[in-house]
């Protein structure tokens, strides 16, 4: 009888020690599990914190002023007559050089695949803006016809302006759940 009890004993304290060793290894790695699971979703959190903050620097620098500029040349041109130089001095001109200046100093903002919409822009504009100098400007100003650049190869690039206007659209419906 003394043997069996022994054989208990021993059976206890190993067990007890077995499970005591166990015990620790799974609080261990559940712990190790756990800080793994926070790291990653810590991680992603910042991901999708700085890719909302992107995206709202975009459209309140970027997108939301051209989308404005855009919509105001396009207002001037619906209402444009023979003779509207203010039309064209004062608001095509001047939202011509906003689209232009903002793509060149906002560049760091640009999605990679609106970059070549942006050339395209900012080609077509520089033209406008070289025609509209000669044409309005200095020795031989004149204030007849209108200052297009698109028969000399350098039409306005609606597409491009379409795609930027998209993109402040989607922009406004993914970070406010509305459209322009």
């Amino acid at each position: 009888m003394d043997r069996f009890a022994d054989l208990v004993i021993a059976a206890v304290i190993s067990g007890g020690v077995v499970s005591t060793v166990v015990s620790f290894l799974f609080t261990r790695r559940s712990a190790e599990l756990k800080s793994a699971i926070e790291n990653q979703f810590k991680e992603q959190f910042e991901i999708a914190r700085s890719h909302r903050a992107y995206k709202e620097r975009a459209l309140e620098e970027l997108f939301g002023p051209l989308f404005m500029s855009f919509d105001r040349t396009r207002r001037a041109f619906d209402r444009w007559k023979p003779g509207s130089l203010f039309l064209e001095a004062e608001v095509v001109r001047t939202a011509n050089l906003q689209v232009r200046d903002l793509l060149l100093a906002k560049g760091h903002l640009i999605p990679p695949d609106l970059l070549d919409d942006a050339g395209r822009l900012i080609e077509h504009y520089d033209r406008w803006l070289e025609a509209y100098d000669q044409q309005r400007v200095g020795p031989g100003a004149s204030d007849k016809g209108y200052v297009f650049v698109g028969p000399a190869g350098f039409p306005f690039p609606r597409g491009a302006e379409q795609r930027f206007t998209d993109r402040c659209r989607a922009l406004l419906a993914e970070l406010y759940h509305h459209a322009a």
